[in-house]
């Protein structure tokens, strides 16, 4: 492909991520891969080259611009590619709309948590590193990486790393998952031979950790409406060397009835909730073009519902952790307060020294912390 021809390949990818975007649509990792596989003669230099423009237009651009081609004409250094040559994009006409460079819509920077200054809002679209969680119940790995500086058990890679090619992934040795999700592990409190619930596991990164901190010992009810994310659990669990899960697929409004046995039962709750996704805005930059204040409602709903489910589950004395990868004060200490407020369980101090203190519980940011964005609280049932 020619340069031009490369922008051009751009231009439509970024049409596609808007449009999945405003129809809740495919990934854009997801719609990249597509659209490759539909065009073969595309090499590795390519698909690399395009892939690039594609993210650097989009995280560029925090409103979400009127198309990619107004995407695309604000980075500044492909002007001269829109050049109307075979297979490139038209020459740019004068007044053409440019997107404007930005953080976020303005509306979602708005609702922010307090706590992230200005200082921090250009980190939120950096790129992440790759950091990967060592596995207890597995030999440590000899690996050649870096420590992660707050999770003990993390490693970071350098970037573009296949980790999955790695022995000791196959091994079960390792488990890719930020610092950030490590730490939410850790702190929640899990120990061997407890009845543990993670209450939306989704395809199961934190039900592992959490397998691993309970030494593999007791029960751990692994709970999701998605079939398809919570099919790959048992498979990763195989690996992981991990025995005691137990994965239950959700109805979406029922979930109560297909955990009624759990009623009173559970030592630990995992609420891990959907969310906005402000906080991995690193990763999936499309996401701000996602959230809309509506859908946002419908969030801050479902995260009040499961946590009132998850509180029905604890036996007293037990814990009730909360988590949003998320940096929008409604969907974590909004919630956090409102739970307390309306239950009788007791704040908690979550165990991990990372964050800083917003409200009962804590706020992570990769401005601050170098992980992707979360809030997290912890409370204890009365006895």
């Amino acid at each position: 492909m020619t340069p031009a021809a490369r922008l051009q390949a751009a231009i439509e990818l970024v049409d596609e991520i808007l449009a999945a975007a405003r129809e809740s649509g495919a990934a854009a990792d997801t719609l990249i891969a597509r659209y490759f596989k539909a065009r073969r003669y595309a090499g590795s230099g390519d698909r690399r080259a395009v892939r690039e423009l594609v993210f650097r237009a989009i995280r560029r651009a925090g409103e979400p611009p009127v198309s990619g081609r107004a995407a695309l004409l604000g980075l500044d250094d492909v002007a001269l590619l829109f050049d109307g040559s075979p297979h490139g994009p038209a020459a740019i006409e004068p007044g053409e709309p440019v997107a404007p460079a930005g953080i976020a819509p303005a509306w979602l920077l708005a609702r922010l948590d307090p706590l992230v200054g200005e200082d921090e809002l250009p980190a939120l679209l950096r790129r992440a590193p790759l950091d990967v969680r060592i596995n207890r119940l597995r030999q440590a790995p000899a690996l050649d990486a870096e420590p992660t500086p707050l999770s003990p058990i993390g490693l970071r890679f350098p970037e573009g790393t296949k980790v999955e090619q790695l022995a000791a992934w196959r091994l079960g040795q390792i488990e890719v998952q930020d610092e950030g999700s490590q730490l939410i592990c850790l702190g929640a409190g899990a120990a061997p031979g407890m009845l543990a619930v993670d209450l939306c596991a989704g395809a199961g990164g934190k039900t592992l950790a959490l397998a691993a901190e309970m030494a593999n010992e007791g029960r751990l009810v692994a709970a999701d409406s998605d079939r398809g994310r919570l099919s790959r659990l048992p498979r990763r669990a195989a690996r992981a060397g991990v025995g005691i899960v137990d994965s239950r697929l959700l109805d979406p409004g029922r979930e109560a009835e297909a955990l009624a046995d759990l009623a009173g039962e559970a030592d630990l709750v995992l609420v891990d909730a959907p969310c906005s996704g402000t906080g991995t805005w690193r990763r999936n930059p499309e996401t701000r073009w996602r959230v809309t204040p509506e859908r946002l409602d419908r969030l801050t709903a479902l995260q009040a519902r499961l946590l009132d489910i998850g509180l029905t589950l604890l036996k007293p004395g037990g814990l009730l952790v909360y988590a949003v990868c998320s940096l929008l004060a409604e969907e974590g200490r909004g919630q956090a307060e409102a739970l307390t407020g309306r239950s009788s369980l007791v704040p908690e101090p979550v165990a991990i020294e990372a964050g800083r203190a917003a409200g009962t519980g804590r706020l992570l940011s990769p401005g601050r912390d170098g992980t992707d964005g979360f809030f997290v609280a912890r409370w204890r049932r009365p006895c």
